[in-house]
């Protein structure tokens, strides 16, 4: 399920918010927040940061992304490596918080199992323990504006234990082939 989280729920809660705020997103764009954005220091394309724990139930190897770096308008294919080192069942949820630099867009709880369904994942609860990998491919928005967007992801298991912790930054200000 965890395997699910990662590669179901993060992209498509990264498809799904940005689409959900792209209107919203370049209004603020157009407005002062654009000066303050261009501020914030960017990376070449996108990151992230594994900040569970060794007790964590999902113990993340690796994430990748093609195409690198992720490209709006275009199929975005996340492969996830993880080890489920404890049965993940109905009831896990994950907390995840979207942000354009500092100014948060979306705050929610997504039922991971039902999210796993909802996409048809290969992965569905129970989740067992043992190695997974798996590629889930969403398409990202043609409107996602020139920003920078931070997505972090707490997940918790139905006893409400830490299941995965992750940060993920994508940076949309340079688009592939711009020159700097």
């Amino acid at each position: 399920m965890r395997i699910s989280l990662l590669t179901i729920l993060i992209p498509s809660v990264l498809a799904f918010s940005i689409s959900d705020t792209v209107k919203w997103a370049n209004a603020l764009l157009s407005s002062d927040v654009k000066s303050k954005a261009g501020q914030v220091h960017t990376m070449d394309s996108w990151s992230y940061v594994d900040c569970g724990l060794a007790t964590d139930a999902v113990q993340l190897k690796s994430i990748s992304v093609s195409p690198d770096p992720p490209v709006p308008g275009k199929n975005l294919t996340v492969t996830v490596e993880a080890d489920v080192i404890q049965e993940i069942v109905e009831g896990a949820y994950a907390d995840v918080t979207v942000k354009l630099g500092l100014i948060k867009l979306l705050q929610k709880e997504f039922d991971v199992c039902e999210e796993a369904r909802n996409a048809n994942a290969t992965v569905q609860c129970p989740v067992h323990p043992g190695p997974y990998n798996v590629a889930q491919t969403v398409e990202l928005p043609k409107e996602i504006p020139k920003a920078k967007f931070s997505v972090a992801v707490r997940g918790y298991t139905v006893d409400d234990e830490d299941m995965l912790c992750l940060d993920l930054f994508v940076d949309f200000m340079k688009r592939p082939g711009q020159k700097s």
